[in-house]
């Protein structure tokens, strides 16, 4: 087990900056996810870890050892490629084995952590059979199983379950976070699955252009999100996020979307020093189960909508409304919204959560303030 520092971590490719300037530390036995869209950086980080890419710029620290320009096998770190990486003509023992036999160690001490790291990820009897003989969650196995036995200082996972069903993707992410909570080996996992990240991460690292945009956990990132895209990527169906205005109203404010006030929490409003975005347009972001849905118009549901679509989804229902000259998405329990309307152009209104409103900057997107300020302060890591 070991902490991994990265400091100033800069990748080019050319006239292409794959990583600019990234500096995180992960600490020991830490379970940390790389999440952001494909082309963000984050196998190229993942790369750099292991020693099969060079930075072009900054330190890599494993264990507080200096391991920037080292060569993979004397990094001691174990990886899971997206494709497994496994030898087809040799038998899953021998796959696993391979490391090990690489070290010249001895056949039995070879026997013994092959069985039981066998018997960890339950492959014991599929040891003589070769890749070409196995389903896709017994390749899974194997490759994670050949990371374990290597007893490395740090565990690299780059999408390994990306060729799963999600039937078997949903039961992986169970026993993985328990594995590498049993094992306790740091563990540094890529993907672009905001599902797999949120529900398996200790803390979460979301990227985008090569840039680390927010580094804390996931409920933080959930509720206190550094800016517009971190909001929007995380979370499905994802943040409505519209263009208002703000505007006084006596001792408080109000957001103004097409002539209609949304009102803003006058504790909140005194909080965040809204009173000095007075006259500025600015992005109103608010999720889905945060905005109710009502047939007629009343105090707390001022905003009137048509409906443009309806998506049953089992125990939730999702509609998507024009309201304002925006699309707005909802999300509520079968139960709730069963007697509602569900045909194309149906008049609604709508009310939005004053709680849990935000605002992001039209520019460059960072959030200026939001309503949740009371909530997720385990990492106190609001926006600057």
């Amino acid at each position: 087990m070991a902490e991994v520092r990265i400091s100033s971590l800069v990748k080019r490719f050319g006239s292409f900056t794959a990583v600019k300037d990234a500096s995180i530390t992960v600490n020991d036995g830490e379970f940390v996810f790389l999440l952001g869209p494909s082309g963000c950086g984050k196998t190229t980080t993942l790369r750099m870890l292991a020693g099969l890419e060079m930075p072009t710029e900054g330190r890599i620290e494993i264990g507080g050892r200096d391991v920037t320009y080292l060569r993979p096998r004397y990094r001691n770190v174990g990886m899971v490629f997206q494709d497994y990486g496994l030898y087809r003509h040799m038998t899953v023992f021998e796959n696993i084995a391979y490391p090990l036999r690489v070290r010249r160690m001895t056949r039995t001490q070879i026997r013994e952590k092959v069985g039981d790291v066998a018997r960890l990820m339950q492959i014991t009897e599929v040891l003589k059979r070769k890749p070409d003989q196995l389903s896709a969650g017994q390749l899974q196995r194997v490759a994670i199983a050949r990371m374990l036995v290597r007893d490395a200082d740090i565990f690299l996972m780059d999408e390994p379950m990306s060729h799963l069903d999600a039937q078997l993707r949903g039961l992986m992410r169970a026993e993985l976070r328990h594995l590498q909570k049993q094992i306790g080996t740091t563990t540094i996992f890529v993907t672009h699955d905001q599902l797999e990240a949120m529900t398996m991460a200790d803390r979460i690292i979301v990227m985008r252009g090569g840039h680390m945009l927010q580094f804390a956990t996931p409920r933080t990132i959930f509720e206190r999100p550094a800016n517009e895209f971190v909001a929007t990527f995380v979370g499905e169906p994802q943040m409505n996020v519209f263009p208002v205005r703000i505007e006084a109203r006596g001792s408080g404010a109000v957001a103004v979307l097409d002539g209609t006030d949304i009102p803003l929490d006058p504790a909140w409003v005194g909080a965040n020093g809204i009173a000095s975005m007075e006259g500025r347009t600015v992005r109103l972001g608010i999720r889905p189960e945060h905005v109710a849905i009502r047939e007629t118009a009343d105090e707390r549901h001022p905003l009137a909508a048509k409906l443009l679509a309806f998506e049953p989804t089992g125990a939730e229902n999702l509609y998507v409304f024009s309201a304002g000259g925006v699309e707005i998405t909802t999300r509520s329990s079968t139960d709730e919204t069963a007697s509602h309307s569900k045909e194309f152009g149906a008049p609604f209104h709508l009310g939005l959560d004053p709680n849990w409103l935000y605002l992001f900057d039209p520019d460059d997107g960072r959030t200026l303030a939001y309503a949740a300020s009371s909530r997720a302060d385990d990492e106190g890591s609001a926006p600057a």
